[in-house]
Order: structure tokens, then C-alpha cells, then sequence
């Protein structure tokens, strides 16, 4: 269903309660359906690009998560009540040589069209956004939100001024590394190198700061995440991360970290991942690199590798966690930050989605347990944008300066 759909149910909810004036706090579900088609929420981190190039595939159709994997498309964002969010350039790490560089830029710059094209393409619903004004103007106007950002810098190789290159793409928000030590940083899931960020990874930041683009420590070493919060002179985020005490996991940010996050007017956005530890059997580990690779693939081994997929789900699930963990996770979060601190990027189409939140669509499910245990709507509202805005517009605001 679309918004003016969910609204028009959450006043049907309402009226059913009979004639007489009936107050929100008697019919909860509709109070809470009906706040989240109201505000503005973003996802701080939609791998959905990885689907883009796919033959067959549209980003304007509804797909079945029984015969497709995609777990984002437009009628399902309208499901959601989802604004918008960071669609995201995601290059695999590969060797830190200059052919490996050349060949991820040159990965990185397609894809980044890519998005592009397919935004044009669907331009009557979905329109780029640089800035939070950019944000706001498109959810006035009715039409979806589309920030870029970039997983993993290595596409750079030792050039930090093709973030100048990025930043005149659109591209708002980046992350140094990613599940592998690079050029620029330790990462959280393999043997430090550099004990934090490289000497080239501090050049990083500062060139970051210089042109107003947030600083995402997801994936980054607890060391890495240190540095960043020292070095940069603005807030950062981390776009789709999960809390350490919820799962003992190097991934995840502990609590501590959090709070020290907090201090700094930074967010973590909130994630589905890394709740359990990753069932990457070797038929998994199979089908995941298959996946990265959908791309390529024809419409006929898209549906087998969906069918193998779904076959696997019915002896093992990759997480071994559900969406009742995932909201005890969201609720500790808060209570550790505030909810000025909190925001959410559950990892759409990259590995995320859990029993009972399988796909975008589940998403007003997190507005009504937020309503439930008894956050503002203001509260709530922050948390799903006006965290991630505050903090865009405190990066535009010093470059500007």
C-alpha cells in the first residue's frame, strides 16, 4: 500500500472504534501507522544498486521475495512509508595494487552512473538529494528521496582528491573500508595493519571535512572508529551497524563507543546484520558470491539462484535472530545514546533482513514498537531523519565555512 493508502487505513482503524471521538492512545496501531506515513524516514544504507544493471529487473516493479531477492523496489518503499535514503556504490575489496585501483575505480564510476540512470529513468517518483533542503523540497513535493554514498574507498587508491570527482557525483556519505584492511584503515573483521587509519586515511578525513561529506565508520576497527571520531572536526555516522552487546561480534559497536559517539552529536544507524553470527555455509558462502554477480546474469539463473536460495531458508536461515532481538537491540541503543543519536540502515539488499522484517515494507513495524514503549513522536522522528539531516547539514555548513 502506498501512504495516502496508510493513512486512509489508520483512519479506517480509527472510525471502527465507533461514532464518539476516539483518542491515538486507544487505537495504538493506527496511531503509530499513521506517524509513520506522516514523517519523513530515510535508510541510512540500500545496497538496492547491486539490482540495478539486472536484465529482466525494475526498480519501479513490485517484486516477490518468493521468486526474487531484491528485498527494496518503488511499490514496496510505498509499502513502507520509506522517504528515501543512501543508495549506495559498494566496490569488494580486492589487492592494493595500482591495476587493483584501476579496476575498482573503474567499478565505482559505473556504478555510480548506474544510480544515476536509474533516478532519471524513475524521475517522476524519485529525485537525487545533496542536501537536507534537497531532502526536504522532494518529500514536500511527494517524490522519493535519493542520496549516494560510497562503501569502502578503496575505488580511491592512494588519490584522496577524487573525492572531489564523488563529491561532484552527489555522492554525500562515505565509509573508508570494508570487511578487508585497505589503503586507508583497519577493518573491524580482519588482522589490523595500521592499529586505527593509515597515514593516507587521515588525509582521507581531512579531505572528507573539507568538502562536507559525512564520515561513515561502519565496518571500520574499533581503533579506526577512534581516530575517526578524534580526527574529524564534524559528526560521523555509522550507516547500517549493530550494538556489540546484542552480539559479541568485532562488527558491531560496543557501548561505550556508542556513548562517546553520542558526545560528539554523531548517530549509528541501526542494522539487521550481525545480530547472530553469519551461517556462511560453504551452499551459502556459495550463493552469496553468485549473488554479488546478479548483475550479470540472465533472467533464467536469477530465478534459479532466488530458487536455490530459498530452498537453502527452508533447513538453514543465515541469522539465527528475528525481529523481536532486532527491536530489544533498537530499544538498548536508545537507552545507552538518546534518541538524538539513534538512526536506522538496516542493510536492504546486503546481507540484511530478519524473520518478521524480511523486507522494506516491515519497516512501520519498528514505528509502532517505538510508540509502544512510549518515545515522542518528535523522538521517533529523529530517529528516522532528523538525526541523519542534522548531521548532513553540520558537514555543509563547514564546507561552506
Amino acid at each position: 500500500m502506498n501512504r495516502i493508502t496508510i493513512l486512509l487505513a489508520a483512519s479506517a482503524l480509527t472510525a471502527l472504534g465507533g461514532c464518539t471521538t476516539t483518542t491515538a492512545t486507544s487505537n495504538p496501531g493506527a496511531d503509530a501507522a499513521a506517524l509513520h506515513a506522516r514523517i519523513l524516514t530515510l535508510d541510512t544504507h540500500l545496497d538496492t544498486p547491486l539490482h540495478f544493471a539486472r536484465e529482466g529487473w525494475s526498480f519501479a516493479d513490485r517484486h516477490d521475495l518468493a521468486t526474487d531477492l531484491a528485498q527494496l523496489d518503488i511499490p514496496r518503499m510505498d509499502d513502507g512509508a520509506l522517504d528515501g535514503g543512501f543508495f549506495v556504490t559498494y566496490t569488494e575489496q580486492g589487492p592494493l595494487t595500482a591495476e587493483g585501483y584501476a579496476a575498482a575505480l573503474a567499478h565505482a564510476r559505473a556504478r555510480s552512473d548506474l544510480i544515476d540512470r536509474t533516478m532519471v529513468k524513475h524521475a517522476d517518483r524519485i529525485g537525487p538529494a545533496r542536501t537536507a533542503a534537497d531532502a526536504r523540497r522532494l518529500n514536500r513535493a511527494g517524490r522519493l528521496i535519493a542520496f549516494k554514498a560510497i562503501e569502502n574507498s578503496y575505488p580511491l587508491g592512494d588519490d584522496v582528491s577524487l573525492l572531489v570527482e564523488f563529491h561532484a557525483k552527489g555522492v554525500r556519505m562515505a565509509g573508508p573500508v570494508h570487511s578487508k584492511n585497505n589503503q586507508f584503515a583497519d577493518s573491524a573483521t580482519d588482522t589490523p595493519r595500521w592499529n586505527g587509519l593509515s597515514p593516507l586515511g587521515k588525509a582521507w578525513v581531512a579531505e572528507m571535512n573539507r568538502l562536507g561529506m559525512v564520515i561513515d565508520a561502519s565496518h571500520a576497527s574499533d581503533a579506526a572508529f577512534d581516530q575517526l571520531l578524534e580526527l574529524s572536526k564534524y559528526p560521523i555516522i555509522l550507516s547500517h551497524s549493530s550494538l556489540r552487546s546484542a552480539n559479541d561480534h568485532p562488527r558491531n559497536l560496543d557501548e561505550g563507543r556508542l556513548r562517546a559517539l553520542a558526545a560528539k552529536n554523531g548517530a549509528m544507524c541501526l542494522s539487521t546484520i550481525f545480530l547472530s553470527e553469519m551461517n556462511l555455509s560453504p551452499a551459502r558462502a556459495e550463493l552469496f558470491a553468485m549473488y554479488e554477480q546478479i548483475g550479470t546474469m540472465s533472467p533464467a539463473e536469477q530465478a534459479d539462484l532466488t530458487r536455490r536460495w530459498r530452498e537453502l531458508d527452508k533447513t538453514e536461515q543465515m541469522w539465527d535472530a528475528d525481529f523481536e532481538k532486532f527491536i530489544a537491540m533498537v530499544l538498548r541503543a536508545i537507552e545507552v545514546a538518546g534518541p538524538d543519536h539513534i538512526c536506522f540502515g538496516a542493510d536492504w539488499d546486503g546481507g540484511g533482513g530478519l524473520v518478521g522484517i524480511e523486507d522494506i515494507s516491515a519497516q512501520p513495524k519498528i514505528t509502532a514498537r517505538l510508540k509502544a514503549a512510549g518515545y515522542s513522536d518528535a523522538d521517533i522522528a529523529k530517529m528516522w531523519s532528523g538525526n541523519v539531516l542534522r548531521i548532513l547539514e553540520a558537514q555543509g555548513r563547514g564546507a561552506a565555512r
